[in-house]
């Protein structure tokens, strides 16, 4: 053992203490077993628990230990020592004394578990760690069963079969109120589903005693269980999931979890479709899920495909068109199995065309009469007119802001308007010009109409689309106000160059890329873009929509080439069977102020505005040196200091004892310089290139205390360093420099490797 440490630990020596860490972390790294043995001795007497001074010495060398683990990345070497310290606290009393506070053995778990939290990806540390955390879980201490809890839950992503031997202490533990580790639960289902399958009647009447992200992780547990085909110990949590439905946070989730269901057992849902069809009414933008339901459980027998289908068609009257190809989708798969319940006149039109559309007019014909049924026929033959256009393979990318009129009148060939073939095309002017008393025969579905009657079809088509395009009069009637309002905006919000929609597993998240349109001599994102990522992709898109339309004199249509790219990112945020991008731009024309307020906090947050402004010369987003120009000279004169001064550094981070150690820092050209002392004159030290600095940003909220107020950091692949300049103003000063000069050495690195290609 280092004789420094011996001499502390042996003589419990308080004054010597803080003398550890003025050692250097590798000169101590091969003595922290063995200091933790002695440790473990110490803390094991019988007088330890009243004698301060023993406590105050175990202390500050279990914080050394742990820092110098941290920064020599020995964990897998110590880990044995480190843990069986951990496991002889469970030996002791760990519940709180009085107002909260811990017991001397409940610190030593504490500083433990934090240093075993931040390698919870390494297997052979978990393989101890995990058994010993569980037993911490019914010791009676919150703190520590609420770090438990995460520490397992971590454990679980990175190697859940660990977790296995222990299922049955964890749901004890869930059912005991630990509600931290219902994220565990999915996981271990694919270990142990009998020991799970046990208590999920118990889990389920949790629900109302959670919270809404508990609430979720508990709902993704059943969905878990749901694609194991564990429907018969679900059958009975069904009422009560059910009883959650109208909770606007989860019925997707709950919804998804009986689609699953009734995709291999549908009879379980059969006598819940009454209160399915009123979520359907009380929740249109869930039609789509609701009627895959309904579908599933209509192929049971013909008397149940009669009632489900009777509902689905009655929502064709009710719903948007965006709803109308999942509507049609299961009614054309219930009636190619049950073809009786339409009569022989559908086997006809069956035989003679496949198309949703020919099964839409027949059911329109039979089950709906008078003026109504004329204007819900033209509505469907709009709709499939657009369905049939975006899925025809001859159909092209729309160019941005081309209206569904200009699109018909481009149209040429063989082929009708947007691609249709004769047969689609003839029915849908059938549709058209259906006023119900009209009875065309299912022979005529067959011979093409005459060419001339075709084109005053085509005209009656293109005049009722925009009527019929609900976002195209929308927008028209708040041209002005969009135009308006994204002027503003635009001096706030910076429009992505880019947008990306990327699927973490857990939800969907925007990337999203910035460059400069000037593009000058000296600017910082000519070869290069700003990234970002956002996990709030639907208002981004909502914002580039405005953006778009204000740029274009005429209103944007359902079918115009952006509008089609934005709905296609939007998609991909949307759980299936949720509110349409047309709906939601419908819905609300602008966002709410408030989701543009955090927005701007979460620009700042990653120092945007350090590097990009609104110039109001140019009307547009510039970065800081084309903003700047008579700054440029400066800041690219080789080997000239851009800034330079006295910063403190954190040294170590531990948590009781804080050093800060004062040097001076020079920032030029592609690197940061830092002197050994504090000043200029003193020796260098090894210099930070600056291409290799990830991000520089203030110190998070959640880690700033009285000691931080002016603290940042910078980050690199392989560490990070906590400054502190002396005010608050020094402080911005050094942010907006140093990352100007991070983006001015990654441009320069962009532009050689450029030109080396």
């Amino acid at each position: 053992m280092h004789h420094l440490f011996g001499l502390v630990l042996a003589q419990k020596d308080l004054s010597r203490a803080g003398d550890l860490f003025s050692l250097e972390d590798a000169e101590i790294e091969g003595s922290l077993s063995e200091a933790l043995e002695q440790i473990q001795i110490i803390s094991s007497a019988a007088d330890y628990q009243t004698n301060d001074n023993d406590q105050a010495v175990v202390e500050i060398c279990i914080t050394r230990i742990t820092t110098a683990i941290r920064e020599t990345a020995s964990i897998e070497r110590h880990g044995k020592a480190l843990v069986a310290l951990w496991e002889s606290c469970l030996e002791h009393n760990l519940k709180p004394s009085g107002k909260d506070e811990d017991t001397p053995h409940a610190k030593i778990a504490s500083d433990i578990t934090s240093c075993i939290l931040q390698n919870y990806n390494r297997p052979p540390v978990m393989a101890l760690a995990v058994p010993v955390a569980v037993k911490f879980l019914q010791r009676g201490n919150k703190e520590l069963c609420r770090n438990m809890s995460s520490y397992l839950s971590l454990a679980a992503i990175a190697k859940a079969d660990l977790l296995a031997e222990h299922t049955d202490s964890i749901v004890k533990s869930v059912l005991r109120g630990n509600s931290l580790l219902l994220r565990v639960l999915p996981a271990l289902y694919e270990q142990r589903p009998q020991l799970i399958n046990l208590h999920l009647r118990e889990l389920v009447t949790l629900m109302a005693q959670l919270d809404q992200a508990e609430q979720h992780h508990l709902l993704r547990l059943f969905q878990t269980v749901a694609r194991n085909k564990g429907v018969g110990v679900l059958k009975e949590c069904i009422p009560c999931l059910l009883g959650h439905l109208r909770d606007p946070d989860h019925c997707d989730l709950i919804l998804s979890i009986l689609l699953e269901i009734s995709s291999y057992e549908p009879a379980a849902l059969a006598s819940f479709l009454p209160m399915l069809e009123e979520i359907g009414e009380s929740f249109p933008s869930l039609i789509g899920q609701t009627a895959k339901i309904f579908g599933a459980v209509g192929h049971i027998d013909e008397e149940r495909a009669r009632r489900c289908l009777l509902y689905l068609v009655n929502q064709l009257a009710n719903m948007e068109h965006s709803f109308h190809h999942l509507l049609l989708l299961e009614i054309k798969s219930l009636t190619d199995s049950f073809c009786s319940i339409l009569g022989t006149q559908s086997r006809d039109i069956y035989r003679m065309s496949n198309s949703f559309t020919a099964i839409a007019k027949l059911l329109l014909r039979q089950l709906e009469h008078g003026s109504a049924a004329a204007a819900r026929s033209k509505s469907l033959a709009l709709h499939w007119l657009r369905t049939k256009a975006l899925s025809s393979e001859s159909s092209q990318e729309l160019p941005a802001g081309l209206s569904f009129p200009d699109i018909y009148l481009a149209q040429g060939g063989d082929k009708g308007p947007l691609g249709l073939d004769s047969e689609a095309m003839q029915l849908a002017n059938a549709l058209v010009s259906h006023h119900g008393s009209c009875q065309p025969e299912a022979g005529d579905l067959d011979e093409p109409p005459p060419e001339e009657a075709l084109g005053g079809k085509q005209e009656a088509v293109r005049s009722s689309a925009e009527h019929q395009d609900k976002l195209y009069l929308h927008l028209k009637e708040n041209l002005g106000r969009v135009k308006a309002y994204v002027m503003e905006l635009g001096r706030r919000i910076p429009i992505p160059e880019q947008c990306l929609i990327e699927d973490t597993g857990r939800s969907c998240v925007a990337r999203l890329s910035f460059s400069c349109p000037l593009k000058g001599h000296y600017c910082l994102y000519s070869k290069s873009t700003f990234t970002l990522l956002s996990q709030q992709p639907p208002l981004w898109i909502h914002i580039m929509f405005l953006f778009q339309q204000s740029l274009l004199a005429e209103p944007l249509s359902t079918q115009s080439g952006s509008v089609q790219v934005l709905k296609a990112l939007w998609e991909k945020t949307q759980l299936k069977g949720t509110q349409s991008f047309e709906a939601a731009m419908i819905q609300s024309t602008f966002p709410h102020q408030k989701d543009l307020d955090h927005l701007q906090m979460h620009l700042e947050e990653l120092r945007f505005f350090d590097l990009f402004g609104y110039s109001e010369a140019a009307g547009t987003w510039q970065c800081f040196m084309c903003n700047n120009p008579e700054k440029a000279t400066v800041l690219n004169q080789e080997g000239q200091p851009l800034m330079e001064g006295k910063l403190k550094e954190k040294q170590v981070r531990w948590r009781f004892i804080k050093r800060w150690r004062t040097r001076y820092f020079t920032l030029a050209g592609n690197q940061l310089l830092f002197r050994r002392g504090k000043s200029k004159d003193d020796p260098d030290e090894c210099p930070l290139e600056l291409s290799k600095v990830q991000s520089v940003r203030v110190v998070a909220k959640k880690r700033r205390d009285r000691s931080l107020p002016r603290a940042f950091e910078i980050f690199t692949d392989s560490r990070s360093y906590v400054l502190k300049a002396k005010d608050q103003r020094d402080a911005q000063e050094w942010l907006q420099c140093l990352n100007v000069a991070v983006a001015q050495a990654r441009e320069r690195q962009s532009r050689e490797a450029t030109t080396y290609l």
